[in-house]
């Protein structure tokens, strides 16, 4: 295996999200109130908006991984990291829903070469990235209706809505070392600086879990669990790894955040 040295022009095509969540409400009227225009709604409301944010377990089982761990102070768990996305979704039917996502992941890990020191006899160090941005299109089924009519007018959610669903769609990644590297088969095993740098696109398909809670007709916590499952070609061009089988993008996150109905 041979890696290239190039500078590359990063990782544009993506915007990052800035996962987390504030939560505005004080106590919201429960989802059952007892006075008109607290705990209702006219109609069951056709969309919904979630913003999330969690920890996402990267599974990073392919051989790119494997040779950053075994030359660098790396370890498998060093590319999960926490994660961040939003989620538009509109009810095609009572119990089922069409939602569009956008996700956001990544890790930045300082390392030094295990086996190398400077002829200083100091460390060699660097840092490798890893990022993965999923674009992704759902169908999420839940297990009942999420209220009831009362009446002709009024809507009123019920307090719990578990649902599953599954989905697919492409993922944007990123896998970069930038520091400092040691060229094995030159004969003074000689120390340069570079970036190394590889990124593109794969397809990906997902299965997921969660569950809505209603905190008011309109407000609620939504909390999911989701497996990916990905792998990609590391992009040819500049800055490649090259001579590794395709890069492992699957992983296990598990977020939880708010959600508006309108």
């Amino acid at each position: 295996m041979t890696v290239h040295r190039s500078l590359n022009q990063g990782f544009r095509g993506s915007v990052g999200i800035v996962a987390g969540f504030a939560v505005a409400l004080s106590l919201a009227a429960p989802a059952r109130a007892q006075s008109a225009g607290k705990g209702f709604l006219f109609q069951e409301p056709r969309w919904s908006f979630a913003v999330r944010g969690g920890f996402d377990r990267a599974n990073a089982n392919s051989d790119v991984f494997d040779f950053v761990i075994d030359g660098l102070t790396v370890d498998r768990s060093d590319f999960s990291s926490v994660n961040g996305s939003v989620e538009l979704a509109y009810s095609v039917k009572p119990r089922l829903d069409i939602a569009f996502g956008l996700g956001y992941a990544a890790s930045t890990t300082p390392s030094e070469f295990r086996r190398y020191v400077g002829t200083d006899d100091l460390p060699i160090r660097q840092k490798t990235t890893f990022v993965r941005v999923p674009y992704t299109v759902s169908m999420k089924a839940y297990f009942a209706e999420r209220g009831q009519m009362v009446g002709s007018l009024a809507w009123i959610p019920d307090r719990f809505a578990p649902y599953v669903g599954v989905g697919g769609g492409a993922v944007r990644f990123k896998l970069e070392q930038l520091g400092e590297f040691v060229d094995e088969e030159s004969p003074n095993l000689d120390i340069f600086r570079d970036r190394i740098t590889s990124n593109g696109w794969a397809p990906i398909a997902h299965g997921l879990a969660g569950i809505d809670v209603a905190l008011s007709p309109r407000w609620g916590v939504t909390t999911e669990a989701r497996y990916s499952w990905s792998r990609g070609d590391l992009a040819s061009g500049e800055g490649e790894f090259e001579g590794f089988n395709r890069i492992d993008l699957s992983g296990l996150s598990a977020t939880i955040g708010l959600h508006v109905r309108f």
